[in-house]
């Protein structure tokens, strides 16, 4: 929401505020790198916005969304307000939602309720961190005995849906969460317990697609007072994000012996085979310029992650199953696409040549690959014919070639290899230096 907009809404008397104040932090003030979503006198920063499909308000005109915008902001004004630096809601009217879109970040915050009163936190206008009252025995088939913090629309018995522990105080008394988003990952601390650890956060409004990059937070009102205090929110920079992905969520301490085995030294193309010679070690890195490079040993089933710089317009791939020879995205079990996806020359490919995407066979999801010269963070999972790739944090394949009957640009005949059940793990350059650190492999039984 633009600034101008927001100067409209206090026009419009729907915010007590002048329109150059800034807010101020709590009296207290946020921890060390945080900022106060919240300034405890008003609801500057922050509208109205009911459960609404934000692709729909995405595809509204700017006038048309400012317009309904508006009359939502102006309903919650009736259901909104502050009261000794908290805010409260009466348990009706749209949801409090910042005007802000944040992608990977670390939410704290504090809320009292009261019984029967049923709520949540939206992460990037997506529903929910659910907010139960634990002990109304008619909400225990739907989970609530379970207590509150789990991602509850998540489907039934996907990791994060109910909380791994009850952590709930009692009423009268204030909650403190816990959040942190990283990609589609989200963590939840209740009450300084944890309660969802490191789980896949699924997109409500379309389950067959993952969650967008980036959204507002918003703070969901259902049937009963609830009050709302501290709201301070971090967010994480692409380094933070990788190491945290890398080490299995922000739970974890320090990286443990989880059974990866490094295949790159850093130095020299040890363990390596194929042209070598056409490619390069530069700063601890394997640039891949042309042809396919790969490990001396074969793999079966097996996890691998690495991080990647791509250049403008760079593209790459990974060799999977890889017989030694030939082109691997048609005599290995396959070819993933590493590729500067946003680049004007590749406005026209087919779906699945995009990054990520099984060459020529599944498509992958757009839109999460960083921008070129920053490092992305991937893990691929390939267990018998099945793909699963995960690119920032977020499930952008997950797909078996065994199922493929659709194939690009031919027939499915000259994909020899994509029964292959071993083969070895490679770098399929394209002519373009694409840079690969911390490659990391672990078998699987």
């Amino acid at each position: 929401m633009g600034r101008s907009f927001i100067c409209l809404l206090i026009g419009m008397g729907l915010f007590a505020s002048g329109c150059d104040s800034a807010p101020q932090p709590t009296t207290e003030g946020p921890p060390a790198g945080f900022t106060a979503l919240f300034n405890e006198h008003n609801l500057d920063g922050w509208h109205g916005m009911p459960h609404f499909d934000p692709r729909e308000l995405r595809a509204m005109s700017d006038g048309e969304r400012e317009t309904r915008i508006a009359e939502w902001t102006e309903e919650a004004g009736r259901h909104w307000s502050v009261e000794n630096g908290e805010l409260v809601n009466d348990g009706e009217g749209p949801y409090l939602t910042t005007d802000g879109e944040y992608g990977d970040f670390e939410l704290r915050l504090e809320y009292r309720t009261v019984p029967r009163a049923d709520s949540g936190v939206y992460l990037r206008g997506n529903p929910q961190v659910q907010i139960w009252d634990w002990t109304e025995e008619a909400k225990w088939e739907l989970g609530a005995d379970k207590g509150s913090g789990g991602l509850w629309n998540n489907s039934p018995g996907a990791p994060g849906k109910d909380p791994l522990v009850r952590a709930d105080r009692p009423f009268g008394e204030w909650n403190a969460l816990r959040i942190v988003m990283i990609g589609s990952r989200v963590t939840v601390w209740l009450n300084d317990r944890l309660v969802v650890d490191h789980a896949i956060m699924e997109n409500f409004w379309d389950r067959s697609a993952p969650l967008w990059s980036a959204g507002p937070i918003q703070l969901q009102t259902h049937g009963g007072e609830i009050r709302w205090r501290n709201l301070f929110l971090r967010e994480i920079g692409r380094e933070e994000a990788t190491a945290t992905l890398r080490r299995g969520g922000p739970a974890r301490g320090e990286p443990v012996d989880d059974g990866f085995e490094s295949i790159f030294n850093g130095r020299d193309f040890s363990g390596w085979a194929g042209p070598l010679d056409r490619n390069e070690i530069v700063d601890g890195t394997i640039l891949s310029n042309y042809g396919t490079i790969y490990t001396e040993k074969e793999y079966g089933d097996f996890v691998v992650r690495f991080e990647f710089l791509l250049p403008p317009a760079g593209n790459n791939g990974l060799a999977v199953r890889y017989p030694g020879e030939g082109d691997t995205a048609y005599v290995g079990m396959c070819e993933l696409q590493v590729l500067d996806d946003d680049h004007p020359q590749y406005a026209e490919l087919d779906p699945r040549q995009y990054h990520g995407s099984v060459y020529g066979m599944i498509a992958a999801h757009r839109g999460f690959v960083r921008p070129p010269g920053e490092w992305d963070y991937q893990e691929v999972t390939v267990k018998g014919s099945r793909i699963r790739v995960e690119l920032n944090g977020v499930v952008i394949v997950d797909g078996d070639v065994s199922e493929v009957t659709d194939f690009m640009g031919r027939n499915g005949d000259r994909y020899v290899g994509r029964t292959r059940t071993r083969g070895h793990f490679g770098l399929a350059g394209h002519g373009d230096p694409v840079r690969f650190r911390n490659l990391e492999i672990k078998e699987l039984g």
